[in-house]
């Protein structure tokens, strides 16, 4: 069961590439934790998933490459064959020199279906190149124009053209304080469109990583690099197989296994401006918590506390709510490690402030004539505050 990855973007094309080396590293890795037989099922199962077949002895990524401008796809492709290890298909990549800078309508409405044709065709070649399609994974920004606007638009077409395969969005939260001055614009309308045609997003915040580099790994100046490094080891150990028990390793048709939305009220959602958070729930309450262990010990670990009910909502039983994949196989470099994939209310303080600040801009008219002037009107915005606000009121009720 094999995933096309698209990376959109600077941001989607730097992470995808970090993710590729970290997948490939890892399954390289002579690992003593298991045999030699599981280690080469190991490695065969990553292989089949994220890697189509060797050129001259390399693997080659299965992967789209996707920009407004040459500059950062040629230097992702460069990385990737100077390694020597792995390299990324001659033909999996489009860039266009021209673009509108982090304007979200111009990569959704002109640069989307300027080239849908050319983007969609390559996707289908990587398709073409799979025994068994299991679905898609797209990297992307949410803040800015390219990764943003024109991953929207893709996301649309893969299930247009997919439906039956997994589409699974892995977008980036950006810093509270960014340089982008619509960023939240081009979130809200970024979240509103893939909520309607993404199967699943893995929300990463920039904020929460770069405390991770600078608390747990201390180091004192941090780039770009070592934020995308962090976020592909965390996606690596969460994505590589696990063992099934009976000599291999397995993935499921859904890689996480867990349930993603929490559908919107029919009625009675309040209105902006109205609505108060200030309501603390004692927990973080969840629907779904997967937890995927690796390496030495894993199977004696204690997991109790997962299945307290009051972690979860008053409907669900721990039981259906709460998963856990062990395999002593360990990942990368470590011994041992632990991932935790959770669908819970984690976000919304963030997703709240987000909305907040786009619609105190849209209040007073801010810069929406950048977007009027591409297609995407003001009942675009209105639409997505609404079905932003309904998600909001639902992540909040489920601690009631």
């Amino acid at each position: 069961m094999s995933i096309v990855t698209v990376q959109l973007g600077q941001c989607g094309n730097q992470i995808g590439f970090e993710v590729f080396d970290a997948l490939f590293s890892d399954s390289h890795c002579p690992q003593g934790l298991c045999s030699k037989r599981e280690n080469e099922a190991y490695r065969a199962s990553c292989k089949e998933r994220f890697f189509s077949e060797e050129e001259n002895g390399v693997p080659i990524a299965r992967a789209v490459l996707v920009d407004m401008e040459p500059k950062v796809i040629n230097q992702t492709l460069s990385k990737a064959a100077h390694s020597g290890r792995w390299k990324y298909g001659q033909h999996s990549c489009f860039c266009q020199k021209q673009g509108s800078g982090n304007n979200w309508a111009y990569g959704y409405s002109v640069h989307g279906p300027r080239h849908e044709e050319s983007i969609m065709n390559l996707i289908q070649k990587e398709v073409e190149k799979c025994d068994s399609l299991n679905g898609f994974f797209i990297i992307m920004s949410m803040a800015g124009g390219t990764g943003s606007g024109l991953g929207a638009f893709v996301t649309q077409n893969l299930q247009d053209q997919y439906s039956n395969s997994l589409k699974m969005n892995q977008i980036i939260w950006p810093y509270g304080t960014g340089e982008v001055i619509v960023q939240n614009y081009n979130s809200i309308l970024t979240l509103s469109h893939l909520y309607r045609s993404s199967d699943a997003l893995l929300v990463h915040e920039n904020d929460a990583v770069h405390k991770i580099c600078a608390k747990l790994m201390n180091i004192k100046q941090i780039s770009f690099r070592d934020i995308n490094q962090v976020l592909a080891h965390q996606l690596g150990s969460v994505f590589q197989p696990t063992y099934s028990g009976e000599g291999s390793f397995h993935y499921r048709r859904n890689p996480l296994g867990i349930d993603w939305q929490v559908r919107p009220p029919l009625s009675g959602l309040p209105t902006r401006g109205k609505m108060s958070l200030n309501k603390e729930s004692h927990f973080n309450t969840s629907i779904a918590n997967l937890v995927i262990l690796r390496g030495k010990d894993v199977h004696s670990a204690e997991l109790g506390a997962f299945k307290d009910p009051a972690l979860y909502t008053s409907w669900l039983e721990p039981v259906h709510a709460f998963s856990v994949w062990k395999t002593q196989r360990a990942f990368s470099k470590y011994e041992k490690s632990a991932a935790l994939v959770s669908n819970s209310q984690f976000l919304v303080k963030p997703l709240d402030t987000i909305v907040g600040k786009a619609w105190n801009m849209f209040a007073s008219k801010a810069y929406i004539h950048q977007y009027t002037k591409f297609g995407i009107e003001e009942e675009d915005f209105l639409d997505s505050f609404t079905l932003l606000e309904q998600v909001i009121a639902s992540y909040c009720n489920l601690g009631f």
